[in-house]
């Protein structure tokens, strides 16, 4: 197995994806243990549940295996194609265990709308989480919107612009210019501090 194991470690991973692509397990075993710990990885940084996060990888790592014929090198790297699929399947898992949807608007709403604080807030709040808070606030509510539907909803500028009846190209200034604004306002509100 040691033989195997360097045999197949100094290959790249486009190798290994081909490898794999035409049934060799020992490329499949050298891949699912070279991207195993960043799959995992990134899945429980953004479900924050390691059986979750476990259950993730392993659906993810089994994709890449059965989806190795279709890779397309000319479109991304093998490390951002397996990560791309991580976190697709990371978001559908949110959104399966989220019991109720929430409109975007009352999501923003819940931290800006408000100056009370409720004991949920006090325990979470810090000084970045107001700062970003007051960033948040600062944007228009179209660049705000375009904001939570894609980072916090996980959703590209394809879907936003399908969801919000907007051109893509819209769509995109808007997360955009939020962006921009909001880093802006984060990198000037530590500036003065």
């Amino acid at each position: 197995m040691r033989r195997t194991r360097e045999a197949t470690n100094g290959l790249s991973d486009e190798s290994l994806l081909a490898g794999m692509a035409h049934g060799d397990e020992r490329a499949g075993l050298a891949f699912v243990r070279r991207y195993q710990g960043r799959v995992f990885g990134l899945a429980l940084g953004m479900v924050a549940d390691a059986g979750l996060a476990e259950d993730i990888a392993q659906e993810a790592l089994l994709r890449a295996w059965r989806h190795a014929p279709v890779y397309d090198s000319r479109r991304g790297a093998v490390s951002t194609w397996v990560l791309t699929i991580a976190r697709n399947l990371t978001i559908d898992a949110l959104r399966m265990r989220r019991a109720v949807p929430t409109d975007p608007d009352d999501f923003v709403n819940l931290g800006l709308a408000s100056n009370e604080v409720s004991p949920d807030d006090a325990a979470v709040s810090s000084d970045a989480a107001r700062g970003l808070h007051r960033a948040l606030a600062g944007l228009n509510a179209d660049q705000r919107r375009a904001l939570v539907l894609a980072y916090f909803y996980g959703m590209t500028a394809a879907e936003i612009s399908e969801a919000e009846q907007i051109p893509l190209g819209t769509a995109k200034t808007r997360i955009r210019a939020g962006l921009t604004k909001l880093r802006d306002t984060m990198t000037s509100e530590g500036s003065h501090r």
